[in-house]
């Protein structure tokens, strides 16, 4: 039976309909391991941390690390479970692991610092390291600050990199095939880029300040959360035409994921992670939820 793990600044992480299961420091984000009952959440501290958990009837601790930088916002493994990366918004770093046959940490870290900055004078003054992306044997990294997809072997060996349009500030993104979806927290916009091919729309049709957080590819469909409007926007994978935009079902949807034909939203203002159905891939309005205190990410796992 799957289990919904909330992760958020909060006592510490949590099991929808379960309460707490562990207490941890500022659990922003969470991740599983592909084959392992192990999950991991970055603890967005000033001085970061990864923590290994086993899963189960409780989360027992199974290893911990410093992320190597400042606020820690977002981990990842690698399809094959041997790799993971996590991401440090503060300045930038972003962090390599090596994991062992148990899921544990395994030997020195690969540390990537980087150096930078965009027009946006009050966000962009250096480099933000956001979300972390397994791709191709590629490890991808979005920074809001220096407006770029950076890339790395997994060996550390840095890649040319992604730009992206100045001042986008790239948040989330997905790949599906040679497609690449980026959402921009700092312009609003959703951005396709397929080849030599850029297609760039705005994330949300509400008249208010858009700040994008999370984007999701599902089938032929982009989802987007906004925050501001309070919306989840619908988009067609092929070109970015719209199809839909509803409410989240509360307060600054930081975070959401999807099983099956629910979406389960990590409204992080109103202190609740909401659950929209989702009818021909839309998601329809509902009340159904669960309170949650400040709650960032969702896991289905």
């Amino acid at each position: 039976m799957k289990q919904v793990y909330v992760g958020g600044y909060g006592p510490g992480i949590c099991a929808l309909g379960g309460g707490l299961l562990a207490r941890v420091a500022s659990p922003s984000f969470l991740a599983a391991h592909p084959t392992l009952p192990v999950l991991y959440a970055a603890g967005e501290l000033r001085r970061g941390w990864l923590t290994a958990f086993q899963t189960g009837q409780t989360l027992r601790p199974l290893d911990e690390r410093p992320s190597e930088g400042d606020s820690p916002c977002h981990v990842a493994v690698d399809p094959t479970g041997s790799v993971l990366a996590a991401t440090d918004y503060g300045d930038g770093t972003a962090v390599i692991y090596r994991l062992d046959s148990r899921g544990a940490f395994d030997g020195d870290p690969i540390v990537l610092p980087h150096k930078g900055s965009g027009p946006n004078k009050d966000r962009q003054e250096g480099s933000h390291a956001h979300q972390a992306v397994f791709h191709d044997g590629i490890l991808h990294v979005s920074d809001l600050g220096t407006d770029e997809i950076r890339r790395y072997r997994y060996d550390g060996t840095p890649l040319e990199p992604i730009a992206m349009n100045p001042g986008t500030g790239p948040r989330h993104f997905a790949f599906i095939g040679s497609r690449l979806y980026v959402a921009g927290e700092l312009d609003g916009t959703v951005t396709l880029i397929d080849g030599e091919r850029r297609t760039v729309v705005p994330a949300s049709r509400e008249d208010v300040e858009n700040c994008p957080s999370h984007l999701q590819v599902e089938g032929d469909l982009v989802y987007v959360a906004n925050r501001g409007p309070n919306t989840i926007t619908v988009l067609r994978a092929a070109d970015l035409s719209p199809v839909a935009e509803v409410s989240s079902g509360g307060d600054w949807p930081r975070h959401f994921a999807i099983d099956g034909t629910t979406m389960y939203v990590a409204n992080q203002q109103s202190n609740a992670v909401t659950l929209l159905e989702l009818k021909d891939g839309v998601p329809q309005p509902s009340a159904r939820g669960y309170e949650v205190e400040r709650p960032s990410c969702v896991l289905i796992m």
